[in-house]
């Protein structure tokens, strides 16, 4: 009997972690207990609070994140960023990405999906004192969107997959690009030379067909060390050490970095960056300008823009769709790209400077994350089902014929 109950209830778990769906569940699960425990619990506050207390005092100020809630956002995420960055980089070169007009559709996707919600948010802000935080509705979360479409499993393809995962990427990109433009204060050249001249070291180790994978870990970190120092958010560091990488290599940083990345750093990303206490006048602040633009920004114009530019894209021939997908899976990708955390939040600290405004600001920025991710999943959910009954040789639908379903 003691030498059973222990299979009995390893071998579950070691079958729920192999499951495709586990890291979007787990994912989900920490957000609502830390939301729950942020704000029913009587320790609420101080839970909090223990996410953004300094861990070395005055020891370490400036020269490393001297919080837990640091130390996840800038150092371990820059981990999921060099996995990411490296999945990406291999489905470029001998993957879906390789053909030109394929690897084009996610840059114009992120593209649209960034320049439609600013203008949202814009129409309603721009006469406010809030106009600033165009910003903030631009990013797709990668952790949060990836997690919430790994919970359909095997009934959308792997090519969707892909494309959403480039797609935030590029997105969180270039959020990073407008931050550091518009947002970032007290830029340091310096230090931003100092990165440039890093990431030329790697892109030449990568040209010289430099093998061992310490010397690309140590340049790394010297990268993210400059950028933390830069005003540039280091976590890009982890995206150019992933694309310096040679090919080679990229098999063997993505099978070991799978595991920690899906079932720790992503778990305590989100447990640190939902600990946020909601407002009690609520009603009032869905009134706010500020929360018609963010949530409007990511329940709307995520999946218009996404969609609009893609199949504009396709219909003009400029990109093609991935291998296996439709129109109507494109557009269910769109509203999962409407799920904005990480770089949300960290847009509305630097766009606003008022305890009332960052509160609106995240409010809204879960709840139309929230929004988002439900509608996504139940569209994508409900598409599987409709396919499951056609004719194994049936055709999708053609763009003209989806364009009127959805209208």
């Amino acid at each position: 009997m003691i030498k059973y109950l222990p299979t009995k209830l390893v071998t579950p778990l070691r079958t729920f972690l192999k499951d495709s769906r586990s890291a979007g569940v787990i994912l989900i699960v920490c957000t609502m207990f830390s939301l729950v425990l942020a704000n029913l619990s009587p320790m609420g506050q101080v839970y909090v609070n223990w996410w953004t207390k300094a861990v070395f005092g005055n020891l370490m100020q400036g020269q490393l994140p001297n919080s837990l809630e640091g130390w996840i956002n800038d150092v371990l995420m820059s981990f999921f960023f060099f996995f990411v960055g490296a999945e990406i980089k291999r489905e470029m070169i001998v993957g879906e990405l390789a053909s030109l007009k394929r690897s084009l559709l996610p840059v114009l996707a992120a593209l649209g999906g960034m320049v439609f919600p600013a203008l949202i948010y814009t129409v309603f802000n721009k006469d406010t004192l809030y106009h600033h935080g165009w910003g903030i509705p631009m990013a797709t979360d990668i952790a949060f969107s990836l997690g919430v479409l790994s919970l359909l499993g095997k009934r959308v393809p792997v090519q969707l997959k892909i494309f959403l995962m480039a797609l935030a990427i590029i997105d969180d990109l270039g959020a990073v690009v407008t931050i550091a433009l518009f947002y970032a204060l007290g830029l340091h050249m310096g230090y931003l030379l100092l990165a440039g001249g890093i990431f030329g070291l790697l892109i030449l180790c990568n040209w010289v067909k430099c093998k061992p994978l310490g010397i690309y870990l140590g340049l790394g970190a010297l990268l993210w060390w400059s950028l933390f120092h830069s005003g540039v958010h280091p976590t890009i560091a982890g995206v150019a050490l992933g694309f310096s990488l040679p090919l080679s290599r990229l098999n063997q940083v993505e099978y070991f970095l799978h595991k920690p990345v899906h079932f720790v750093v992503l778990p305590l990303f989100a447990l640190a960056n939902t600990a946020v206490a909601f407002p009690d006048s609520g009603q009032e602040i869905l009134r706010s300008t500020i929360s018609m633009g963010v949530i409007l920004g990511l329940f709307v114009g995520k999946p218009l823009g996404i969609f609009l530019s893609s199949f504009m894209a396709t219909r003009l021939g400029i990109a093609s769709l991935p291998s296996q997908t439709s129109y109507q899976q494109l557009f269910g990708a769109g509203l999962l790209g409407g799920i904005g955390f990480t770089m949300s939040i960290f847009t509305t600290s630097l766009a606003f400077h008022t305890a009332e405004a960052e509160a609106i600001a995240k409010l809204s920025i879960l709840l139309g994350s929230f929004c988002s991710a439900l509608l996504g999943y139940m569209y994508l959910y409900g598409l599987t089902r409709q396919t499951r009954k056609r004719a194994a040789t049936s055709s999708s639908p053609s763009p003209e014929e989806f364009v009127v379903s959805v209208a």
